[in-house]
């Protein structure tokens, strides 16, 4: 791709496509003819034009109702945006932001952009009137933050917009808020239609038994960063940017700030172009830094949640998902920034270092919304968990790695031979994992020479000890996480026990 193509500036898209009109009439027949406070939801894959889309349906409301409309969004990023976008469809509009203490000119506009906290406030201080709205379009409607406003808008037509109708908090499900969900294009269908660029994904194998799930549901900031910060991950990101997106404009999402900056670090040390964003950059650096982004043709940006949403630079060519989640609007989010299409642009590269693919599927594949929107709780539970998905992995010792048991001839060790084998002569299930204790043990110590030594060895086994342990679980059948848990950490204790054991009877 070329340096002009890398600037080339996106003008506010006003033009209609097919699938977008039929939608809106699809919309507008519920705006015409269900009750005025009536609740609708639509789903339209990131890229499709939700923006454009709701700014029509704002633009032609207005010209067929005596009422006003409140559009609402998440971000100031995106408070900007759709003004901007509206302005584009002659829809005359007033940003209601935190600066905004005063309305004395609200006579004048007939359409208000606000975030959610900064609405409520002016609403509080009787600063809005609000009596004669009677459509409220909610961006990004899968955030729970909007539903304390529902209550202000009584008898408002809401309509929710959304690439992802499963709500932030499974105990608060969207279809206790919303009458319907009606389904725009699929992201395969718009990557048909050349809407979309297409996706080409690779999956690189990573244990994630070590991850800890927090009471948002999702993994936790202190696991994924212990686990993404170790070499054998940092080495394993660095060899996957290098095999499938060497040269290109890459976006990597982590889960921590700890996460992003030791990414900097090791992609600096490796001589690339690289910076680092996260939510306490200023704005003046951020600004900086985007605007570094978009001018720099192999440029390397890693993040920490900052750039899921309200975020978009066609030219990237590459996006690197160096952190496992466990929502699915995240998923589809991180993937769609790299989604938009150029003249010379037809496809991207998504390297997934967290098993995403796995778990929730290919990105372009389809999903049954109706479903996730009516039973999100039965889709969240048929997910696979990680256990189920790492038991397919055949485990390969890195390079990095392997040079460092260079003396050790035999690495590997067949778990479900070996459990058969001692189930066939009735011996206890417990000595697999003892046996291969034992060769773990022999291979630290021929590769070292003081006890020390060999214990930090050790610690480089911990994927093959996961793959080891996860192996002789699914012998014995159904066992808990906390069992296979606690399997794991003793495993790693019995090993530097027995590593000191050798050594003792080895010089002694």
């Amino acid at each position: 791709m070329s340096q002009k193509d890398f600037n080339i500036e996106i003008e506010e898209k006003k033009e209609l496509y097919g699938y977008q009109k039929g939608d809106i009439d699809k919309i507008f027949e519920r705006l015409d003819n269900a009750p005025s406070d009536y609740h609708l939801l639509y789903q339209l894959p990131t890229g499709g034009g939700k923006t454009v889309i709701f700014s029509e349906i704002v633009r032609r409301y207005l010209k067929q109702y005596n009422k006003k409309v409140v559009v609402l969004t998440h971000r100031i990023e995106l408070c900007k945006q759709t003004s901007k976008m509206l302005k584009g469809f002659e829809v005359k509009n007033k940003i209601i932001n935190s600066k905004i203490k005063e309305l004395p000119d609200q006579e004048e506009y007939s359409c208000f952009v606000a975030m959610v906290e900064t609405l409520k406030n002016r609403l509080n201080d009787e600063k809005l009137r609000i009596d004669n709205v009677g459509l409220v379009i909610i961006d990004e409607a899968h955030y729970n933050s909007f539903r304390k406003l529902f209550s202000q808008f009584k008898k408002a037509f809401i309509l929710g917009v959304t690439a992802t109708p499963l709500s932030s908090n499974i105990k608060l499900p969207m279809h206790q808020n919303y009458d319907e969900l009606i389904v725009g294009d699929t992201i395969q269908s718009l990557i048909d239609k050349g809407f979309l660029a297409k996706a080409i994904t690779y999956s690189y194998d990573v244990g994630l038994t070590s991850l800890k799930v927090g009471i948002n549901g999702d993994y936790t900031i202190k696991s994924s960063d212990d686990l993404y910060m170790n070499m054998v991950m940092q080495e394993k990101l660095l060899h996957a940017y290098t095999e499938k997106s060497l040269g290109k404009k890459t976006l990597i999402f982590n889960n921590g700030i700890n996460t992003s900056i030791y990414v900097y670090e090791t992609f600096r040390e490796a001589g690339y172009t690289i910076r680092h964003l996260d939510n306490t950059t200023s704005a003046d650096d951020r600004k900086d830094i985007l605007q570094w982004f978009k001018k720099t043709p192999d440029a390397i940006l890693t993040s920490v949640g900052i750039l899921t949403t309200g975020f978009d630079e066609p030219t990237v060519e590459s996006i690197i998902l160096n952190r496992a989640t466990k929502s699915l609007t995240l998923y589809f989010q991180m993937i769609g920034r790299g989604s938009r299409k150029l003249a010379l642009k037809d496809n991207f590269t998504v390297i997934d270092l967290g098993n995403n693919a796995l778990r929730f599927g290919l990105w372009n594949e389809p999903v049954d919304w109706q479903h996730i929107f009516k039973s999100p709780e039965y889709y969240l539970e048929s997910l696979r968990d990680d256990t189920e998905i790492e038991y397919n992995f055949k485990y390969k010792m890195p390079d990095v790695i392997r040079i460092k048991f260079s003396k050790s001839q035999e690495i590997n060790m067949d778990i479900e031979d070996e459990f058969k084998k001692v189930i066939a002569q009735n011996r206890r299930s417990k000595e697999v994992l003892e046996k291969s204790i034992q060769q773990h043990a022999v291979m630290c110590l021929e590769n070292s020479e003081e006890f020390n030594e060999a214990k930090m060895l050790s610690k480089l086994l911990s994927d093959d000890i996961e793959s080891r342990v996860l192996r002789f679980v699914s012998c014995l059948g159904k066992t808990s996480k906390n069992y296979r848990e606690w399997l794991i950490e003793d495993y790693k204790t019995k090993l530097i026990v027995t590593i000191g054991k050798i050594f003792r009877e080895i010089n002694y």
